[in-house]
């Protein structure tokens, strides 16, 4: 019997590549958007276009609690229970720690830690009362170990961590694994703002010397959610190239 992953942020890198591996995986998959309607439609069409059915894309703002149960709730609708959560949407932002705004401080923990607090908690009675389910959350590896110029995002990417681990244990009764993918510098259009001697310049502290692929990510991810990651809970996977170890 088909499964179904709701993947948040999914209408383009991180999450799209997720998306798609999970449909390649014989899952169907709701792709959830804020704002990028176009192509998270068109990815969901050519989905069904290849097995009817399959995919749903559905707009959600995930800082928002009724956008999010009317999502989970079209969601399951339309596909079935979600087996499998993946909390990918998330911002970010580069700004001296002296200059951030209140305003700036609060729009980050409202989408990067209260969007994956309210999506858990949508999908978590379905899942408690089936005895199984997964929830994997996208942190960073600044989460880890901070970054200059990027306290707000390196704090709420921390809690998203703190969060993962407090789940695991609160849940884990249930027979449901909670666990946290901490990417390191990935090739997405967030991280293609940079300017080219800072991407130059990540990529040679890279141990790997290499920048990161979303389908990299999007593999660590489809791990944590597949048998083999069954005994795996509270834990944190870094596809990072060694730059944060």
């Amino acid at each position: 019997m088909e499964k179904t992953a709701l993947i948040t942020g999914a209408s383009r890198g991180i999450g799209r590549e997720t998306a798609v591996k999970f449909w390649r995986e014989g899952f169907r998959v709701a792709v959830n958007y804020q704002k990028s309607a176009e192509a998270a439609k068109e990815l969901a069409a050519e989905l069904n276009r290849l097995r009817p059915g399959s995919a749903l894309a559905v707009q959600a703002d995930v800082s928002k609690k009724d956008q999010v149960l009317s999502m989970v709730r079209q969601a399951e609708e339309a596909l079935g229970p979600i087996e499998v959560l993946v909390n990918n949407a998330g911002i970010a932002q580069q700004k001296l720690f002296t200059d951030l705004t209140e305003e700036d401080w609060d729009r980050m923990f409202q989408v990067d830690v209260k969007g994956v607090f309210l999506c858990a908690q949508a999908v978590l009675p379905g899942m408690i009362r089936r005895k199984r389910g997964k929830i994997i959350n996208i942190s960073s590896m600044w989460g880890q170990v901070g970054a200059s110029c990027e306290v707000h995002y390196s704090a709420a990417k921390g809690a998203v961590i703190a969060f993962t681990k407090a789940l695991a244990q609160e849940v884990g009764p249930s027979h449901i694994q909670v666990n946290c993918v901490a990417p390191g510098v990935i090739a997405t259009e967030m991280n293609g703002a940079l300017p080219p001697e800072v991407l130059d310049a990540l990529r040679e502290e890279t141990p790997l010397g290499v920048i990161g692929q979303p389908g990299d990510i999007a593999e660590a991810v489809w791990f944590l959610a597949s048998p083999q990651a069954d005994f795996i809970t509270g834990q944190v996977l870094a596809p990072n190239g060694g730059l944060v170890l």
